[in-house]
């Protein structure tokens, strides 16, 4: 927006205006800096430990203008929280408007998350006349690298791994230009000042030519690299070489999860899969989660391996320079944007760098030594990452987009809370696992940091605690952690307050799920709610999953729940979906046809024994165990080798179906018990397995809505969260049963509906106990 004035400024009264929110790091300085000259308003503008502090001299119409515009055009990835005036003695009395140098303090404010490469960017990296040409590491006000190269707040280039990298004349000019967009850029560099790309071997010694070219040349020739980038290293490969593709599930011991693959925009990816109106935008939005859509028929046979069975692929497009760069490469270093309008032959994997269950590496000789082994070579360089973040993952659906997995792009935006408390440190559970601290009437989750099933993961998660404390520089008051004291971040949790000679509190599983979702909503009201899940500790100490519950800030009652399966001991997480089955078999009097049924189980015969007898048994009321056991009563999945894959397959099989009626008497509800043993006795015998799993979506679909209603009073609002609640297909169809019966659905989609989003749940309910 243009405005002009005139006038001698120097008889005006001064103004003090404050910022607060996402203010640093985002070309806030700049916009700050034309819209004051434009209205000919004098003073300055600084960052500092606060946010973003403007004085400004002049007419109060104009100043008020001045904030008009700043909150109008505001710049992407800026968050405005708070906006606070007053009059105040003048500083200086400089007739002009200047940008000052930062100031510390107290912190009140965060920095952003890293965001991909920009289009402006992109237009000097692809320009042979330009200076950044080919540059791995272009980045400006509005793009790159944030929260993981950030040591410490306000966020300027000495409190970033830049500071190590003195820039050079023709940067410092570009960085003290007032219409610049990389003006006061903390990761501004160029080649001459640039941080050092090198491709070495799996000692260390670098290999000589073009790294890029000759990275491309390894990939192509079926070599698996280890390539760093925003948050940590990745495992590359050729995603259509069948063979890489094998030998990076072995190496890196995953023997069927899938793998996202990255192409070089939406329509290369539009052969390979389904992009619906939208979906185009959704793969291109800045914060560049891994989007999953739904496979081409021949996708499998193009891809082979990759996502072997499920009906989506994860699909992400490239998000730094660096990995522009394999595409530009491939497609022959062209000039220009055009070639990112066509569609392009490469297609790579692109998944974390560990070894399974591990947390990803982040420093270069961290990578040397945990994947040795794993990589044939190493694309590296000198820049330092202060923290990790693996990629995002999203879902795209009627609903919109929901994230299954928050992390770059993403964390550690924060979330407003109901009020402001002493700071609060929540550790989350051992699956999925992510860390939340609280500040005043925020909270800031951290990036996902994966399964807590080895000392790395622990010592990642602690790191990744430590590191968010100290930039948003407060110390927690209280440590909120979940009940089972057998959960490994529980241990940590207590580990952590011992040493801390700090307070615990326990929350419960399944209210903190849905504790998660009235955070995301800004809601603090009494409400009804689903938590549906796989396992989480209940108050009579059997494992919980699904649960009608009714929250009310820090209390919650149990109003119902589904029928409790009885599983032998030790069966709820042994990933056999053919022994759940078994279960309801058992459930259903029909114990003796387990042995037949599962005639290839080698204790299929004693299993049965056990349950029948209902020796050294226990019962579970989890809705994640039930997917299972119909996964497994239809022949779909008898055991899984990655986490959730029975239900990913059971889902996809229901999508590909299509809609169908509910079974007709497929439930009963007794006492706010939900009793799908009507259904489950059709799926027993049931043959055609897609039938059968789109049977069992609809019927359970109904069931919740029927169960809801039965409990809640009309016009209720409905939380619904857990793990379960990732079903696109279950989703859909219980958001169209409850809207229909005028019930109001608040579903987790900024936040993971599963164990990721739990941390954020915790630290809610602790805010009510302080």
């Amino acid at each position: 927006m243009s405005v002009s004035s005139s006038g001698n400024q120097s008889k005006h009264p001064c103004q003090r205006i404050r910022l607060t929110g996402v203010v640093q790091g985002v070309g806030f300085r700049p916009l700050i800096w034309r819209l004051a000259n434009e209205l000919r308003l004098s003073g300055w503008v600084r960052t500092d430990a606060r946010g973003l502090e403007i004085e400004a001299r002049g007419p109060e119409q104009k100043i008020s203008v001045l904030i008009e515009c700043l909150q109008r055009e505001a710049p992407p990835f800026s968050r405005i929280d708070s906006v606070h005036r007053r009059a105040a003695e003048t500083e200086e009395s400089a007739e002009d408007f200047v940008i000052l140098g930062s100031l510390g303090g107290r912190v009140a404010t965060m920095i952003g998350p890293d965001t991909a490469v920009c289009r402006n960017c992109l237009r000097d990296m692809f320009d042979p006349t330009d200076r950044r040409w080919r540059y791995a590491f272009v980045s400006c006000a509005h793009c790159g690298p944030r929260y993981t190269v950030c040591r410490g707040l306000p966020f300027d280039r000495a409190r970033t791994s830049f500071a190590s990298f003195p820039m050079c004349g023709k940067c410092q000019a570009e960085s003290r230009r007032p219409h610049d967009r990389r003006l006061h850029t903390a990761g501004i560099s160029c080649p001459k000042c640039s941080p050092r790309l090198s491709l070495t071997d799996p000692a260390g010694n670098v290999l000589p030519g073009d790294a890029i070219a000759n990275a491309l040349s390894m990939i192509r020739d079926g070599k698996i690299l280890a390539v760093k980038g925003p948050g940590g290293f990745r495992l590359m490969c050729n995603a259509r070489d069948v063979t890489a593709v094998a030998a990076l599930r072995a190496r890196k011991r995953q023997p069927a999860a899938p793998f996202p693959v990255m192409f070089a925009n939406a329509l290369s990816a539009a052969a390979f899969v389904r992009v619906s109106v939208g979906e185009p935008g959704l793969l291109n939005l800045p914060e560049r989660p891994i989007i999953l859509l739904r496979k081409r028929d021949g996708c499998d046979e193009a891809l082979p391996g990759v996502a072997p069975d499920l009906l989506w692929l994860g699909v992400v497009l490239p998000f730094s320079p660096l990995y522009y760069l394999f595409f530009h490469e491939a497609a022959g270093r062209p000039a220009g944007m055009a070639w990112l309008e066509k569609s392009e032959a490469l297609a790579l994997v692109v998944t974390s760098g560990n070894p399974a269950g591990e947390p990803p590496a982040i420093d270069n000789g961290e990578a040397l030594r945990r994947l040795v082994g794993v990589a044939d070579a190493f694309l590296t360089y000198d820049l330092a990452l202060v923290a990790g973040a693996e990629d995002s993952v999203a879902c795209s659906g009627p609903g919109g987009l929901q994230l299954v997995r928050r992390s770059r792009g993403y964390a550690p935006r924060s979330v407003k809370l109901p009020f402001s408390t002493p700071p609060i440190l929540a550790f989350g559970v051992r699956c999925k696992s992510a860390i939340c601290v609280t500040r005043d009437n925020e909270a800031f989750l951290s990036p996902h940091l994966g399964e807590l099933s080895n000392p790395l993961a622990a010592e990642a998660l602690l790191e990744t605690a430590e590191h968010l404390l100290a930039i948003l520089d407060v110390s927690p008051a209280l440590i909120a952690h979940d009940r089972d004291t057998r959960d490994a971040a529980t241990r940590l949790a207590v580990e952590f307050a011992a040493r801390r000679k700090l307070p615990l509190l326990g929350v419960q599983h399944h209210h903190a799920h849905v504790a998660a979702v009235l955070a995301e909503h800004h809601r603090d009201e009494p409400v009804y709610a689903l938590s549906l899940d796989g396992c989480g500790l209940g108050d009579d100490g059997k494992p919980w999953g699904g649960e009608l519950l009714r929250v009310d800030g820090a209390a919650y009652a149990r109003l119902g729940h589904l029928k409790p399966l009885r599983l032998a001991f030790g069966d709820h997480e042994s990933g056999q979906p053919w022994r759940f089955a078994a279960a309801i078999l058992c459930a259903l009097g029909r114990g003796d046809e387990i042995e037949r049924r599962f005639a290839g189980q080698p204790d299929a015969g004693s299993l049965a024994e056990r349950l029948i007898a209902g020796e050294d048994t226990e019962e579970t009321s989890s809705m994640g165990r039930l997917f299972d056991a119909v996964a497994g009563l239809l022949g779909i999945c008898s055991v899984t080798r990655f986490r959730g894959q029975a239900g990913l397959l059971l889902e996809g099989m229901a999508e590909r179906q299509g809609k169908v009626r509910p079974l007709a008497g497929g439930w009963s509800i007794d006492g706010g018990r939900l009793d799908l043993d009507p259904l489950l006795a059709v799926l027993a015998d049931e043959r055609d397995p897609g039938a059968g799993a789109a049977l069992f979506h609809a019927t359970l679909s109904a069931a919740l809505t029927d169960w809801l209603v039965a409990i809640a009073p009309p016009k209720a609002t409905v939380a619904a969260s857990g793990g379960c609640l990732q079903n696109q297909v279950l989703g859909r169809a219980l958001r169209a049963g409850l809207a229909a019966a005028g019930l109001r659905l608040l579903e987790a989609r900024r936040i993971p509906p599963n164990d990721g989003g739990i941390a954020l749940g915790q630290a809610w309910i602790a805010q009510h106990y302080l």
